[in-house]
């Protein structure tokens, strides 16, 4: 439950103003000329702060609630985009039927940036049975590990299959 304790304005401003931001291509000065318009005199490093602070909490909220359950076999790649004029590694991963699972950008293209991507969509989507990834060494070598604390995990505690892992150029 995310805390408006001690704020000064009401919650249902916060969550619009933090909206606004988020959802469309607004300036933090934008927002606030729109809110002054509605008689509410709101600085622009107030949203600033909102944005901060509820941003994260609000991902969380809708993840938890509202996010749908993946298919079990999940087709994962990396590709090289530039963001803001820097080259970044953007990793996604689909469902069966081609939803979304999850993605996440990184420097690197490395078995800790791949593993860090994996546990991050497995935590958000659960489990999968089959992972279908490219030729890279390094999504092998992440899920390799993944599967080794699959099976430490399985000796100790719970039944649980490792990740069939299925390499197709």
């Amino acid at each position: 439950m995310i805390s408006f304790k001690w704020r000064h304005f009401q919650k249902d401003v916060i969550l619009l103003v933090v909206r606004w931001y988020l959802s469309y291509s607004l300036s933090y000065r934008d927002i606030e000329e729109i809110m002054l318009e509605r008689d509410l005199h709101i600085d622009h490093s107030t949203i600033n702060r909102w944005v901060i602070h509820y941003s994260p909490q609000l991902e969380n909220e809708f993840r938890q609630r509202f996010k749908r359950k993946a298919g079990n076999s999940w087709r994962m790649d990396e590709t090289y985009i530039k963001v803001k004029g820097v080259w970044h590694y953007l990793y996604r991963a689909v469902d069966k039927s081609g939803d979304t699972i999850d993605f996440m950008l990184s420097k690197r293209r490395d078995k800790s940036s791949a593993r860090a991507f994996f546990i991050r969509a497995i935590g958000s989507s659960g489990l999968p049975e089959k992972v279908v990834i490219n030729k890279s060494g390094s999504n092998k070598s992440a899920l390799n590990a993944i599967n080794f604390q699959i099976i430490l995990f399985h000796s100790l505690v719970y039944a649980l299959m490792p990740i069939k892992i299925r390499q197709s150029k």
